[in-house]
């Protein structure tokens, strides 16, 4: 009984290692979606929520297509931008997997959260064509933060500092001289408009993370675990949370936009 207690907990926090952070940072995202949305519509209508779906939409469910080719899906149909039907839905991927791949289970827990690095990876492919130098100091950021070893209170001050100066970096005022600029933030808030993940999302990728865990359970039960690759883990994390604070960032920026249109609206 001991052994099977020790093997559930071991399990769990190696589960929580490998998602544990995309999960977090993913419900975060989640409501600040859902209320900039909300502002955008009670401030300038349906169409303004349509204008920023027609860039979000197609990326974020082109970002569950790339995933779901990748994991061996079958894709049987997708819809990259419409209407939104009665459930508010402005696309969608159907998709089908073999149940008796443990590959293809364990995919839809990526699968799900795709539109989160799809989104983010497409502002930071952005970043680098409209503002490099903001482009330039958040890689510097990230292959900095690779080289550290543990997760201490000193560096988790100096990683919130650094992202802090990224914040600052994209409204350097030469950036505000610079048309391309003002581009990158309208196709940025778009993105980030959509970049959280939709109900449908979330119930795929919990079908993913309970077979994940109970692949780590059997090859616990066998002596084989992720331990020995903590580090690994380690670097792993840093470099999610590296994206994933910048969706982050962008997500809130979007909001407090949302906020200022819906102020405006009310005087």
């Amino acid at each position: 009984m001991e052994f099977f207690v020790s093997l559930l907990i071991r399990s769990s926090i190696e589960t929580i290692y490998l998602t544990g952070i995309i999960i977090f940072f993913g419900l975060i995202l989640g409501v600040l979606r859902n209320n900039s949305i909300k502002n955008i519509y009670k401030s300038l209508g349906f169409n303004a929520v349509m204008v920023t779906g027609f860039i979000g939409v197609p990326i974020h469910e082109l970002s569950h297509a790339v995933l779901a080719l990748i994991f061996r899906h079958d894709i049987r149909k997708i819809k990259l931008f419409q209407k939104p039907d009665n459930n508010g839905v402005m696309g969608y991927v159907d998709h089908s997997y073999n149940p008796n791949s443990i590959y293809q289970q364990v995919g839809n827990f990526f699968i799900g959260v795709a539109p989160i690095f799809g989104g983010v990876i497409t502002i930071i492919a952005l970043m680098y064509f409209s503002i490099p130098n903001t482009y330039n100091k958040f890689i510097d950021i990230l292959f900095n933060s690779l080289h550290i070893n543990r997760i201490e209170k000193i560096t988790i001050e100096g990683l919130l500092t650094s992202y802090g100066h990224l914040v600052k970096s994209i409204f350097l005022g030469e950036n505000f001289r610079n048309p391309y600029f003002y581009i990158f933030l309208f196709v940025a808030i778009c993105i980030s408009s959509h970049i959280s993940l939709s109900m449908a999302d979330i119930k795929g990728a919990s079908r993913g993370l309970i077979v994940l865990f109970l692949l780590l359970v059997i090859l616990n039960a066998f002596g084989l675990s992720i331990e020995f690759m903590d580090k690994a883990i380690l670097k792993y994390n840093i470099l999610i949370s590296g994206m994933l604070i910048v969706a982050l960032i962008l997500s809130s920026i979007t909001y407090i936009i949302s906020l200022g249109l819906l102020l405006v609206k009310k005087l």
